[in-house]
């Protein structure tokens, strides 16, 4: 029999697209599997939209108000099923998405997570493959090169949508990092990746949503730390335990991550942080990325404030049209 999965889908005031994402599990080619939605204290339909569905498959728990990453790490601790697979509330999966996953499993049993590929649908209506980097071209599949090199290059290979985890390893990872609302899933991806290879297939899995509306990244973000996977990364270099073939792509990865920090923060206006930021990022890949912002950086802050305003209105009427 094949092996059963759990799939984890955390709620919060997502009313408006949820039934799309139960569908989407529900209409898999494969059907082994539980559905666990965990709601963290929506004050929308949600809650009642997934009460409609009556399918013995399906698992509802409440719980008061704590978070993504409390929410997800509540469900894998409920989850009866070997492997986690994970998808928010406001994506969608094809689907082959599991069937793909599972014969990823049945090839790569030594990997420490799976994933398929997966186009992103944008706020102003189109819909784009995840700029994927350092991959084999498709229709590929296997064990992936690089996994920080990937990253680093391009847009994150692996998302909390697309990604299954065997359960003994997510425990072991110490699951999701609670008390953050930003990168805690990248964190845990990375750490997995820094032990255990990766298996990918070009196949298309799912849809990430990334529209305004649905995401959090309209929210303050912390800038003045780093992501949490940027201090694990530092610590685990620190500590002499990453290998050396991955070192060099890591350190390109974490200087990814510190550069789009410096940008938030210079959309926010925090000139200084941003500069303190760059100034300590070391790359060779996005070097160019890094010195414009630099220069961006030290602008006097009203020439750079007319500037970032100008460009703001000039998004505006573009996505107007």
């Amino acid at each position: 029999m094949d092996e059963k999965f759990s799939v984890i889908i955390p709620l919060y005031n997502k009313g408006q697209h949820i039934a799309r994402a139960i569908n989407s599990v529900l209409n898999q080619t494969i059907q082994n599997f539980e559905i666990i939605i965990v709601d963290d204290l929506s004050s929308d339909e949600g809650p009642a939209i997934v009460k409609s569905f009556h399918d013995s498959r399906i698992s509802f728990i409440e719980q008061e108000h704590r978070g993504a990453s409390y929410t997800r790490n509540h469900g894998v601790y409920l989850a009866a099923g070997e492997f986690i697979a994970f998808l928010d509330a406001d994506d969608e999966w094809m689907p082959h998405h599991l069937e793909t996953i599972l014969r990823l499993i049945k090839k790569y049993p030594d990997a420490g997570m799976f994933a398929t590929a997966s186009k992103l649908s944008t706020d102003v209506g189109t819909t784009r493959w995840t700029d994927y980097e350092y991959i084999p071209p498709p229709p590929w599949e296997g064990l992936m090169p690089d996994y920080f090199r990937s990253g680093a290059l391009g847009e994150d290979p692996v998302n909390a949508s697309t990604v299954v985890i065997p359960k003994t390893i997510f425990h072991e990872m110490g699951g999701f990092p609670e008390g953050y609302w930003y990168g805690e899933d990248t964190d845990l991806f990375g750490k997995i990746a820094m032990k255990y290879p990766v298996a990918f297939s070009w196949e298309f899995g799912a849809i990430y949503h990334i529209e305004a509306s649905t995401r959090s990244f309209d929210r303050k973000i912390p800038l003045d730390d780093e992501e949490p996977f940027v201090k694990t990364a530092r610590s685990a270099l620190m500590k002499g335990v990453v290998p050396q073939e991955l070192k060099e792509s890591l350190y390109e990865f974490i200087a990814k991550k510190e550069i789009y920090r410096s940008y938030w923060n210079l959309q926010e206006g925090n000139l200084k942080i941003a500069r303190i930021i760059l100034k300590k990022c070391m790359t060779k890949i996005r070097k160019n990325e890094k010195m414009k912002l630099l220069i961006l950086a030290t602008l006097p802050s009203t020439v750079y404030f007319l500037l970032r305003d100008l460009r703001r209105n000039v998004i505006k009427r573009v996505r107007k049209k």
